[in-house]
């Protein structure tokens, strides 16, 4: 082999190995995303009912699912001021109330959970729209001002009737449109 075609050897070797470790790198980043919940979906159906036993704030509760299995529940397209400080998120005063609302209204009864394209959050939490009987729970939240819209791709079912929902809420100073003109959840 001449000097040229030894070089043109190494460089071919070189190329190739770069581009492993590129496609090494990417494939290693999805799973990374999966992982930590992102473009994850449960193995749940495109329903399911719970029985909810324990609420923790505004927009978070734990069910029972038909086979006895304990499920975290994060309700879609809504935000909820926190009642006590957890993780990045600080205590609000309207937390206390928002909690005790979804308390009233959830508490040791059996409603039906609906799902979009993402079903769990990055937490493992299982996302869900909810329903007791024929009440749309996320909607009636933010309706009556108990949470405020919070939307994240690629969940937006609803985003457009939130909107609404939220700007009746706000327009009628209602829940906590009562004390904030723009309420802000750290």
């Amino acid at each position: 082999m001449n000097k040229w075609t030894n070089v043109a050897v190494k460089l071919v070797i070189i190329a190739l190995f770069f581009l492993i470790v590129f496609l090494m790198g990417c494939v290693h980043s999805e799973q990374t995303f999966k992982s930590e919940g992102f473009m994850s979906t449960s193995s749940l159906p495109r329903e399911s009912y719970v029985k909810v036993y324990k609420v923790i704030d505004g927009d978070t509760f734990w069910g029972k699912n038909r086979y006895g299995k304990n499920v975290k529940i994060r309700l879609i397209g809504i935000d909820a001021p926190e009642e006590r400080s957890a993780f990045k998120k600080k205590k609000h005063p309207f937390g206390k109330v928002s909690k005790s609302h979804l308390d009233s209204l959830i508490l040791n009864k059996e409603i039906r959970l609906e799902f979009d394209v993402d079903s769990l959050d990055r937490f493992g939490r299982t996302l869900a729209y909810a329903y007791l009987d024929h009440v749309f729970i996320n909607e009636e939240l933010i309706k009556n001002g108990y949470a405020v819209l919070m939307t994240i791709p690629p969940n937006v079912r609803f985003e457009s009737q939130f909107v609404r929902d939220q700007n009746y809420a706000k327009s009628n100073h209602l829940g906590i449109w009562k004390l904030y003109d723009n309420p802000i959840f750290d």
